[in-house]
């Protein structure tokens, strides 16, 4: 069984980026693999507005704004979680480290998918591990280094 990324575009704007949504698609699939999850691996990505992303955001973290990306690991040997984006955020952040939407969104999508994986940046030894791996993959992607900042 191969990988199912499933991708649920909630907000229209997310289509007014000719080729990114497979673009997503492959960048989540990278990130499994680097991720080391499993081939049969299933999950599903939001592509949301800031209000669904503030309302989640508000909902399961008790923070009353909306946020870039969220991850719902499900820790199921099958299903692995859902992401959700969102575009309003997503853009501004983009807009203002003078990033292409694409990238800044494939970043997030990378970043969202190692989450399920187990991967997390709380503790600075546990980002010292995760940021190099998201770097590497999205170096693979044709994608700067996210952390340096803009070229």
């Amino acid at each position: 069984m191969e990988t199912k990324i499933t991708l649920v575009v909630e907000e229209a704007a997310w289509r007014g980026h000719r080729g990114l949504l497979p673009r997503l698609a492959a960048a989540a699939e990278a990130a499994r693999k680097a991720g080391k999850l499993p081939a049969k691996s299933r999950f599903t990505i939001l592509l949301a507005d800031d209000a669904r992303l503030k309302k989640l955001n508000h909902d399961f973290r008790g923070k009353n704004k909306p946020t870039n990306v969220l991850s719902f690991p499900a820790h199921d040997d099958g299903y692995r979680g859902d992401i959700a984006l969102a575009y309003g955020v997503t853009r501004a952040e983009a807009l203002k480290a003078k990033k292409k939407f694409a990238d800044h969104a494939t970043h997030l999508v990378v970043h969202g998918v190692l989450h399920l994986a187990g991967h997390d940046h709380e503790h600075a030894a546990d980002a010292k591990l995760m940021e190099p791996l998201e770097t590497r993959i999205l170096a693979k992607l044709g994608i700067a280094d996210p952390y340096e900042g803009p070229a």
